[in-house]
């Protein structure tokens, strides 16, 4: 038997009174997660543990299978294992976003959605004129990347607020806070006059985008724990594609093969073709595979009903359709959110998230399309949340 997880990340959410009380999953067409939903044992679980942050790296490591009471230590030391960064004593890494604050408002929390080469220059340009032997940044994926300090550990206590949780808000009172918050601040402040007349900004200005006007510092990570191998813990060997740094992290830590599939991305223009097609053609030398989409979670980042509504469209008709053609009888199939992004919050809540198993022995108990509402419905609760891959793997 193959193993196949899909993790819609962000997909599910509220019911929107504009759109008759629908959630996202309610108003998008999804013949293939309704007809599978209908031979599948649907339920919910709760990724995020009780006091934890609503984060993708706890949630996703749960829907991974591992305890994130156990392993998680921040978000960012995991982005930083995914791009070679290593974090040892005395080192603190730090995501480190390119935003965009215009009259004091979080108007973007990733400057315009900014390319990755775009970003990568001026990540370049602020290593030249800000960074030091205590201070270096390291490029990742569009407006996400890494500062790492050096004696600074105090700053892991400072107080620090994502910056996709302000947006269309005043920053100054989300600004770090605390002991070290100070220094993050200054440093915050200092990339503001570099970036205000860099290059990049100033063409991105005479195209009428958003310009980066300065870094965001959050999701402090000292070192952290070590994850024991996927083929250790579930006697399997497993593979990971997805489009964002974090989840390679969490590969990484896993040991699960990374797998570098072109035209992936975290977008509505990611290629789900190639990926699906990469992820089942990996199951031929793994016994897992996971397949991360990051889409509908920007989405409901943007606040956008109908993108994110076209993503999970676009899931369905290009990721779904396949495994479904795959082979019902040699793989079983687990899709779930990893956890929420209503609209109404444009981030992440804490919130059950529904899941579906699906192969030839499934007994349906009860859902009929892959909804919250229907999930709820069958009354099957798992808790904790990483116990689903245990279900999964269940003979």
């Amino acid at each position: 038997m193959k193993f196949c997880v899909v993790i819609m990340d962000g997909a599910s959410g509220w019911p929107l009174k504009q759109r008759n009380d629908k959630t996202c999953l309610e108003l998008a067409r999804t013949p293939n997660l309704d007809a599978i939903a209908c031979e599948s044992l649907m339920g919910t679980t709760l990724t995020v543990p009780s006091g934890m942050e609503p984060s993708s790296a706890c949630a996703c490591m749960s829907v991974m299978g591992y305890d994130p009471t156990v392993y998680y230590r921040g978000r960012s030391g995991i982005e930083a294992r995914s791009m070679g960064i290593p974090v040892n004593e005395g080192e603190v890494v730090f995501r480190c976003n390119l935003v965009s604050v215009i009259d004091g408002i979080m108007v973007s929390y990733s400057a315009g959605h900014i390319s990755t080469g775009e970003a990568a220059a001026i990540i370049e340009t602020l290593n030249q004129k800000l960074g030091s032997d205590l201070v270096k940044f390291f490029p990742g994926v569009n407006y996400r990347h890494i500062c790492k300090l050096t004696n600074r550990e105090d700053t892991l206590n400072a107080v620090c607020t994502p910056p996709h949780d302000i947006t269309d808000k005043p920053v100054a009172q989300f600004l770090p806070q605390g002991q070290g918050g100070s220094y993050l601040k200054e440093l915050m402040q200092k990339s503001e006059s570099i970036l205000a007349d860099h290059p990049v900004n100033l063409e991105r200005k005479k195209s009428g985008k958003l310009p980066a006007t300065t870094i965001w510092l959050f999701w402090a990570s000292g070192q952290i724990p070590e994850m024991p191998p996927f083929q250790k813990q579930y006697g399997l060997k497993a593979a990971l594609t997805s489009g964002v740094d974090l989840l390679r992290g969490l590969a990484k830590m896993a040991d699960m093969e990374i797998l570098h599939i072109k035209g992936v991305t975290d977008g509505l223009d990611n290629d789900y073709e190639a990926q699906v097609g990469g992820a089942l053609q990996a199951l031929e030398q793994n016994d897992l595979v996971i397949l991360h989409i990051e889409a509908p979670d920007e989405m409901g980042h943007r606040g956008s009903v109908d993108d994110k509504v076209k993503a999970i469209e676009l899931i369905d008709k290009e990721v779904i359709a396949r495994i479904r053609c795959w082979d019902k009888d040699s793989v079983k199939v687990l899709v779930m959110p990893d956890h929420p992004t209503p609209i109404q919050l444009k981030t992440h809540c804490g919130d059950p998230v529904p899941f579906l198993i699906w192969d030839k022995a499934a007994l349906n108990n009860g859902g009929r399309r892959f909804t919250e509402a229907e999930a709820i419905k069958t009354g099957l609760f798992i808790e904790p949340g990483y116990k689903v891959m245990g279900k999964l793997l269940e003979h």
